[in-house]
């Protein structure tokens, strides 16, 4: 019988969602007739906990920063474990989001003007014409993520809170108006294009994991020839970043005003599992059970990824 370990929690801004993700994998995976242990890197001398376990293979469940980020990774190839979704690169490229950008460009993958400043400096003035958006270059989940509006005098008071690390820079994007799309690969192929909306400001941590925070219309609204492009773009950052396993590309679909105008905003290698998570739904609009997701995802783990 393979063992798998199921890696939840962690210590990121994100551990609430990646109990709630490793959980539900972890119940899937024994149904589906597998051995589980469920570790949580935070908790104890994780490298010993993990070896003494001697999985298999290693499920990532973490979200965020020291599990999304090419961390975790890293540590599991040193130990020669095999392990699910995106490796070392892959993971470190996506997580930083200008990093990605960079990469995007270079592929074709079209996306909106930016800067990367330090945090006081975007609390200070306007570093670019409002509407725009700031945010941590490299936290998930849009936590910590500020739209500043037309006509606003000044940045948001709360990003002078001394809760924000000095050590993490921020972004300062455009802001596109329009509809949030979103689009899960797995393998190398495209599942489906989902439209987020939500009653809030925008899709923020509130909006993706609180009940009733936003609803997922699927398959999304959108004209065939909009969600051909943003599968095939999905598809194209995919692989631009060396992704491996699962992974989810969001955008923005500008149609205001008869415009047509599609951006990609991050990719997400680590995607949620939770009840209100987006690629499972997609998988099921494409007849991939939970656990059949959950079985392709443990099957495809290796190492060197």
């Amino acid at each position: 019988m393979t063992k798998v370990a199921v890696l939840l929690g962690g210590r990121s801004s994100e551990r609430d969602v990646s109990l709630i993700s490793g959980s539900n994998c972890a119940k899937a995976l024994r149904e589906e007739g597998f051995e589980v242990v469920e570790i949580d890197p935070s908790v104890g001398d994780f490298p010993a906990i993990l070896q003494a376990a001697k999985p298999d293979v290693v499920f990532n469940a973490l979200h965020g920063r020291f599990g999304e980020d090419g961390t975790v990774q890293g540590l599991l190839e040193l130990l020669c474990i095999p392990y699910t979704h995106s490796g070392v690169l892959a993971s470190a490229l996506a997580m930083h989001k200008q990093r990605s950008k960079d990469i995007y460009a270079a592929a074709g993958v079209p996306i909106v003007k930016s800067i990367v400043v330090d945090r006081k400096a975007a609390a200070a003035a306007h570093l670019m014409e409002p509407p725009y958006v700031v945010k941590p270059v490299n936290e998930g989940s849009s936590v910590g993520v500020f739209i500043v509006r037309k006509g606003d005098n000044r940045p948001p008071e709360a990003l002078s809170a001394d809760k924000w690390s000095d050590s993490v820079l921020w972004m300062v994007e455009e802001y596109v108006p329009g509809r949030e799309l979103t689009v899960a690969v797995m393998g190398a192929q495209a599942l489906a294009v989902t439209e987020i909306v939500t009653s809030l400001e925008f899709y923020d941590y509130q909006a993706k994991y609180a009940a009733g925070g936003s609803r997922h219309i699927l398959p999304a609204p959108i004209p065939d020839h909009v969600a051909k492009e943003a599968m095939q773009l999905a598809e194209r950052a995919h692989a631009a970043l060396g992704c491996r396993g699962v992974s989810r590309t969001d955008f923005r679909y500008d149609d205001t005003d008869g415009k047509h105008r599609l951006v990609a905003l991050e990719t997400n290698t680590q995607p949620g599992m939770t009840p209100t998570s987006l690629v499972p739904e997609q998988a099921a609009l494409k007849g991939i059970s939970y656990r059949a997701l959950c079985r392709w995802i443990v099957e495809d783990a290796s190492c060197d990824r």
